[in-house]
């Protein structure tokens, strides 16, 4: 990991996502945020470069891994601090931090090198400060406590910052996406081709899965529905479906974004209830193809999503919701993608992340 030459007219930015770096060989949400970010760095007028491949994640609150991580953490902070000392970046870049997954690296290399901090996406959870994850928790919120500046997101994630005292170093980086050419919409199906994407895990996922199923057994027989996303669940999410067997098609994993961007332009609905959605990508990525959506009224769908949203956990309301959405779907279909073009895409990451970085480097 390097970062590009020097450039006098383009700053240089050290990029670190602890959580999951941007070329990790896992596709994940997380992997394509910090990518969407390093584009939208580079836009912004910047030169960023990822410095670190170190993953500081505690999935089980672990205490001795915990122990292991910060000790790692601390070596690779000095190793960073010798490599760019001569020649030190502008500013340092973090991209997710929060319980599990808190940057030690950021904090001691940009006050060794004298250099300004930014994170985006930064999280406290006061709940965490006692239990398991304390250690990480506390760690995270005294990286927050550093940065120059802090991009949120989720509105989620708001109140706890500004109880923290951060309020004058927040601006608000809404999710993004890469918007990509105006889709090639076709007219509406008969029967109705309904998508949903996710991944095939325990807890939220699985519960949003049997939401979106108890929801197809109110609608009638004019629908097909084809579902992207694998993981170790699979076979329960097959048992969920299996009475739609004959209007239910598995495509498995694709992790090749033009096959994606083509799933979603042959949809008409993307169908996703999304309990427990951190950012909540598919949607982004949908609404960018011009694919209207269809979610519950949580957190993360209220911050993203242009459609009306359909109460939480009503198996009626939300077949409701995909019968109206079918009825309106050309008027959506438009909404969604001028949503995305004006408040989420990378063109107006860029426009934000320069505004605020480049005082901060001038």
């Amino acid at each position: 990991m390097s970062l590009p030459d020097h450039h006098d007219a383009e700053p240089r930015i050290a990029f670190y996502a602890p959580m999951k770096p941007p070329d990790h060989p896992t596709p994940s949400g997380d992997r394509q945020i910090a990518r969407l970010t390093l584009e939208a760095l580079a836009r912004a007028g910047f030169l960023p470069g990822t410095v670190s491949e170190l993953r500081l994640l505690d999935m089980d609150g672990d205490l001795r891994r915990q122990h292991a991580l910060a000790k790692a953490s601390h070596d690779e902070a000095r190793r960073l601090v010798e490599q760019l000392r001569d020649n030190p970046p502008a500013l340092w870049f973090t991209y997710h931090c929060y319980y599990k997954a808190p940057d030690l690296v950021g904090p001691r290399v940009s006050e060794a090198l004298g250099i300004p901090y930014a994170i985006s996406e930064p999280s406290i959870s006061p709940k965490r400060r006692e239990g398991d994850w304390a250690l990480f928790a506390a760690a995270s919120e005294a990286a927050i406590a550093c940065a120059d500046r802090l991009f949120w997101t989720t509105g989620r994630d708001r109140p706890a910052l500004e109880e923290a005292g951060f309020a004058k170093r927040m601006k608000q980086l809404p999710a993004f996406v890469a918007e990509g050419s105006p889709p090639k919409r076709r007219a509406a199906h008969t029967p109705l081709r309904l998508l949903a994407v996710a991944m095939m895990r325990s807890g939220d996922k699985i519960e949003s899965y049997r939401r979106l199923a108890n929801a197809l057994k109110l609608l009638s027989d004019d629908w097909i529905l084809t579902i992207v996303g694998d993981g170790e669940a699979a076979d329960e999410v097959h048992a969920m479906f299996a009475p739609f067997k004959d209007r239910t098609l598995f495509r498995g994993q694709l992790d090749d974004p033009a096959a994606m961007r083509a799933a979603y332009e042959a949809a008409d609905l993307l169908v996703w209830p999304g309990v427990g959605e951190g950012v909540g990508m598919t949607y982004l990525e949908a609404q960018a193809a011009g694919l209207p959506v269809i979610a519950e009224n949580h957190a993360a769908q209220r911050d993203i999503i242009a459609a009306p949203l359909a109460p939480v956990r009503n198996a009626r309301a939300f077949a409701d919701a995909i019968k109206r959405g079918a009825r309106e779907r050309e008027v959506l279909s438009g909404q969604a993608r001028d949503h995305i073009v004006q408040k989420h895409s990378v063109s107006s990451a860029a426009r934000t992340l320069r505004d605020q970085l480049m005082p901060l480097v001038s």
